[in-house]
């Protein structure tokens, strides 16, 4: 049986117990016990997605048979819930719940939307809803466009959240790879929004556009920072152009007020040490030089070129600096670089080649050597 680590751990026999007994609080009768057993018998070799589909499941079975009604249990159940209740299993436990919808409820769309900005508030409903864009779209983006400007930040998020082209571990939407223009409609509202927990989704849901449509995106920026020019506008622009910046975009670069990368030179990178043994940091040294005689914004990215299991190697670009030099300055510049195993990445020994970009413009290269 896989051990249970991560964030699948808040999907198994105890929590759903724990899910099961708020649930008889509003629906007497509802067969903890039995859910309890029915989850820990299945979840056992899943991963998260499909535990909480397991979850889901015990709850269809378990629930009025008529989908509205078994809705309505639900929705008193996550009205009736505690703080304590929502803190429990950092309330991933409750996807179970959302994931009910998501896959029950595609044929009752006048209920199941109207539910979401209520169960948005206890557990995100971003991905339950992605079937109803492509089922139920007219509706569904009508009710995207009102969560855009309700109160709550909660639900103002997830109005951008549930239509991100490319949401991560979601269902993608490739109506909307294809012509985000609906989706920007929605991000209208919500570009100079007051909450950063809505912006940062912004700023997503703009980035995963920049990869299939970058002039569209570079287009709304500038038309957003000349529209509306508040530091929440200019925080939302600035994120949702990091990976046109990676890419050294010149008119992304321009946006953010980066200048004269042809002007500055990188002397003496250092990489120490030469020979790193996996775990250990890797220190990055360079000195930036302005040989102009103007002052220049610049920003500082490095890239590092991962040896892969076959002998190739695959770039990775990393954030490192936004850097002002006065005319003819001189700056060091000094980063720590973790090499350390991850779960999104799987290291193998060999000469790894990295790069310093300033502006894009790749200026210097060194290479060091990895052992595993």
């Amino acid at each position: 049986m896989a051990e249970d680590t991560g964030f699948k751990r808040h999907f198994n026999a105890e929590s759903a117990r724990y899910l099961g007994e708020r649930i008889r609080v509003v629906h007497p009768g509802f067969d903890v016990d039995g859910y309890g057993a029915q989850i820990g018998a299945r979840v056992g070799p899943l991963e998260l997605k499909d535990r909480a589909l397991v979850m889901a499941e015990g709850l269809r079975a378990r629930l009025p048979e008529h989908y509205p009604d078994a809705l309505d249990v639900l929705r008193a159940c996550m009205s009736a819930l505690t703080d304590e209740d929502k803190g429990y299993a950092d309330g991933f436990y409750l996807m179970a719940v959302t994931r009910f919808v998501e896959e029950f409820g595609v044929d009752h769309p006048e209920a199941s939307l109207a539910a979401m900005p209520e169960l948005t508030r206890h557990h995100t409903c971003e991905f339950a809803v992605r079937p109803f864009v492509s089922a139920h779209y007219e509706a569904a983006m009508a009710m995207m466009r009102s969560c855009a400007v309700h109160d709550d930040h909660d639900i103002r998020r997830f109005a951008s959240e549930g239509i991100r082209p490319r949401l991560p571990w979601a269902r993608r939407l490739p109506k909307f790879v294809a012509d985000p223009a609906p989706v920007l409609e929605v991000l209208e509202l919500l570009r100079s929004d007051p909450s950063k927990y809505v912006r940062t989704s912004v700023a997503n849901n703009l980035n995963d556009v920049s990869r299939d449509h970058p002039g569209l995106v570079l287009d709304t920026a500038e038309r957003w920072t000349r529209e509306s020019p508040t530091p929440e506008t200019a925080w939302t622009v600035r994120h949702a152009l990091r990976t046109l910046v990676k890419q050294g975009d010149q008119r992304a670069l321009a946006l953010l007020g980066a200048t004269g990368g042809e002007h500055v030179e990188v002397k003496g990178l250092a990489l120490t040490p030469e020979v790193l043994d996996l775990g250990g940091p890797l220190l990055v040294r360079v000195d930036l030089v302005n040989t102009d005689g103007r002052p220049h914004t610049v920003v500082v990215d490095y890239v590092v070129h991962h040896v892969r299991a076959n002998g190739s190697r695959s770039p990775k670009v990393f954030k490192w600096a936004k850097v002002e030099l006065r005319a003819g300055e001189r700056r060091t510049l000094e980063r720590k670089h973790p090499v350390r195993p991850i779960s999104t990445r799987s290291y193998y020994p060999g000469e790894h080649l990295v790069e310093i970009q300033v502006n894009g413009l790749v200026k210097a290269a060194e290479a060091f050597e990895l052992r595993v």
